[in-house]
């Protein structure tokens, strides 16, 4: 059974002091019967406490506010784990029954939200695409398989091409993102035939090189396949989820899944880096834990908005002045 250590670590560097930061996290990995979580310790600058609840999709969530000024935040998470095969699907039933019973699923709560098909101006373009690929003939866990590979096949990883904020339309056009523009694709197909999807965020824990996502935070879908459950698939890799990826939440899309977000009052210019450092079943010494981020963003200062009455009356006064 592989184990692993996994740091990671998220730092808000401000340009100037601020105050009332209110932060939600969801970087606690979720313990089932395919993930043992050992250990797992998070720190926080200032040390706040950190309240804990259950959110509707089953994830783990803190969440914590620092209230006095700093200039800092720094929210550090190790966790050991230790992961599990799966047992891979049987797949014995007829795909009249598979489908059957998947028709069964668009009324029941617990599946709906991860079969609504974003409403996008280019489903003609996409079924038209796909139409030498999908056939309801074919067992669902076939097609499920076909799409993902489809994605691996026909878009490239390109890093700093796409953003969170990129819409579907443009990964589609331009055929190239990253693990959660290809996570987000394949939920769209694989719901756009009637099979339930779900976005997954965690590690890609690799044993080998070549590995897409490693060293970073990953995404990867979880599709339902009938009379077995949740089969997570990763098209970034073209690959079955097994004992080398850790879930930290599961969702609708990314938004529901994001790591470290929150809200604060000062100044919007600021530095966000992220690190992540994993270890194949050895603890991470401090001299160990990489120095260089995997990811920075630079954020400018807002720019103020003109107050075009304010602007006005300094006119107007001017005027009298002259």
């Amino acid at each position: 059974m592989p184990s692993y250590k996994i740091l990671h670590r998220t730092r808000y560097a401000y340009a100037a002091p601020v105050i009332d930061c209110t932060n939600q996290l969801m970087i606690y990995p979720l313990a089932d019967e395919l993930l043992t979580v050992k250990h797992h310790q998070v720190s926080i600058t200032q040390q706040p406490e950190v309240a804990l609840f259950t959110d509707y999709f089953g994830n783990q969530v803190g969440v914590f506010s620092l209230i006095e000024p700093h200039a800092e935040l720094v929210i550090e998470s190790v966790a050991e784990v230790e992961t599990h095969a799966i047992q891979f699907p049987m797949d014995e039933e007829t795909a009249a029954a598979q489908w059957a019973h998947l028709a069964e699923l668009r009324a029941d709560p617990a599946y709906m939200d991860f079969l609504k098909v974003a409403p996008l101006g280019l489903e003609a373009e996409v079924r038209a695409a796909l139409g030498g690929i999908v056939s309801y003939g074919a067992k669902p866990l076939k097609q499920a398989l076909e799409l993902s590979e489809y994605v691996y096949d026909n878009f490239q990883y390109q890093q700093g091409v796409t953003s969170i904020e990129t819409p579907l339309e443009a990964i589609w056009r331009g055929r190239a993102g990253v693990c959660q523009d290809f996570t987000h694709l394949l939920i769209y197909l694989l719901r756009l035939i009637q099979l339930p999807a779900r976005y997954v965020s965690g590690y890609v824990c690799p044993r080998q090189e070549g590995v897409r996502g490693a060293g970073a935070t990953h995404a990867w879908v979880e599709v339902y396949v009938p009379f077995y459950g949740w089969l997570g698939l990763d098209p970034t890799n073209n690959c079955i989820v097994s004992d080398g990826h850790v879930r930290m939440a599961v969702g609708r899309a990314f938004a529901d899944c994001t790591p470290v977000k929150g809200t604060y009052k000062g100044t919007g210019a600021h530095t966000l880096e992220v690190t992540v450092h994993i270890e194949n079943g050895r603890p991470i010494a401090a001299h160990e834990a990489p120095e260089t981020p995997v990811y920075v963003q630079q954020s400018p200062a807002a720019t103020v908005p003109v107050n075009s009455y304010r602007q006005y009356l300094q006119w107007e006064q001017q005027q009298q002045q002259q």
